[in-house]
């Protein structure tokens, strides 16, 4: 997987993950100010049924799907930027990356490989030593 393709799949996931988050929280929101939710106290008890209630709580699920496929997206350009990392010579990109992923840091190493990291798939020039003179 190039880096173009690491970077474009990190961008589309905080973007579907911001987005599913947003349709979330406001269906979630619309439902409790509308008394979808029936309440005891501070627990949610049951639902109040109808149309409506029914579409809020089907938009809050489409919501957390679409944040949950975005977590996926962020965590398959993150292996894609481990396997890219992998194939250069110096390993310190591939350390720094498998680090910070394993310690929950991941999506920092990743924007960090996305502004400034190498990109593993492009032919490195050969190296040959000065002709001689």
């Amino acid at each position: 997987m190039s880096k173009a393709t690491i970077t474009k799949l990190l961008i589309g996931s905080a973007i579907a993950a911001v987005a599913g988050a947003v349709l979330t929280v406001a269906a979630i929101w619309a439902a409790i100010a509308n008394d979808v939710f029936v309440m005891s106290g501070q627990n949610v008890v049951g639902i109040e049924g109808g149309t409506f209630a029914w579409f809020l709580l089907g938009l809050a699920a489409v919501g957390g799907l679409t944040f949950f496929g975005a977590m996926v997206g962020g965590l398959v350009s993150w292996i894609g930027a481990l396997l890219n990392t992998a194939q250069l010579e110096s390993k310190t990109w591939f350390l720094v990356l498998l680090l910070l992923g394993i310690f929950s840091f991941g999506l920092v190493a990743l924007i960090a490989y996305v502004i400034a990291g190498p990109d593993g798939t492009k032919e490195a020039p050969p190296h040959t030593a000065p002709s001689p003179a």
